[in-house]
């Protein structure tokens, strides 16, 4: 079965853009997507995906907000910022939001490569809590 992903963004191109990279990948699907935080939070609660992806920079609620009230829901979810603003984004502050992988939009092949790895880490433990990962 397919892993199901979670898309925000605000821009549109960068959605299509997104998701048409992520389904060349079988074993992945889109599940669904959002314009804005609190649709990727009301998203998430309904689709319950493998993974979320959200923009940083959005209109209404951010991404470290969405990520944050989604994390406290879904601990075991692994969530991905996907940015312009990774240099101003301190990975301790991600982390103190849920977030798991702070990937830029200017690295090609970054944030498939981060799904990747997040996808085909081990199932959480009974517990919730997801595997620790660290940034390199």
């Amino acid at each position: 079965m397919p892993k199901r992903i979670l898309i925000a963004d605000d821009n549109e191109s960068v959605l299509r853009a997104v998701r048409a990279s992520l389904e060349s990948n079988p074993d992945w699907i889109v599940c669904g997507e959002a314009v804005d935080g609190a649709e990727a939070v009301a998203k998430a609660k309904e689709l319950y995906p493998d993974l979320i992806i959200l923009d940083l920079a959005m209109p209404g609620m951010d991404g470290l907000k969405a990520a944050s009230e989604i994390h406290s829901l879904m601990p075991s979810i692994p969530i991905v910022i996907h940015t312009l603003y990774r240099s101003a984004l301190g990975l301790t502050t991600a982390d103190e939001y849920g977030v798991r992988k702070v990937v830029d939009k200017t690295e090609a092949g970054s944030l498939f490569s981060t799904v990747k790895e997040l996808l085909s880490e081990e199932v959480p433990s009974q517990s919730g809590v997801p595997n620790e990962t660290s940034e390199t």
